[in-house]
């Protein structure tokens, strides 16, 4: 599947859009980027949280970059077979890691069927 890194980030942006606001307000520190590839020897991870989870942080939390929130938009493209399908895998990816955000493991989103 072939689609503009500019086009992808519109994606991103919508599913951004989808996200009901009090989750959005809630989010704290955190920034959602999206790259190209993921890091090295991770040729399948469509999405990555790195960070201190809102459940993780307790009263020494200050002072701290942000939170960063990666769509790795070729691993996406690789497993989708048109653009619908990229419009729905970009949604569940973003959840998922916005999930993560929020302190929920991979275990439960794959429970909710945000695996």
């Amino acid at each position: 599947m072939e689609m503009s890194r500019e086009r992808f980030e519109e994606l991103v942006g919508e599913a951004l859009d989808e996200v009901p606001e009090e989750l959005l307000g809630l989010m704290n520190n955190v920034v959602i980027l999206v790259e190209d590839d993921p890091p090295p020897g991770e040729a399948d991870l469509l999405g990555l949280y790195e960070g201190h989870a809102l459940t993780e942080r307790g009263w020494d939390y200050s002072g701290v970059l942000p939170d960063r929130i990666f769509i790795y938009r070729r691993p996406i493209l690789r497993i989708c077979d048109n653009d619908e399908d990229v419009i729905d895998e970009v949604a569940v990816t973003v959840v998922h890691e916005i999930a993560h955000h929020f302190g929920i493991d991979d275990a439960r989103l794959h429970a909710l069927g945000w695996g």
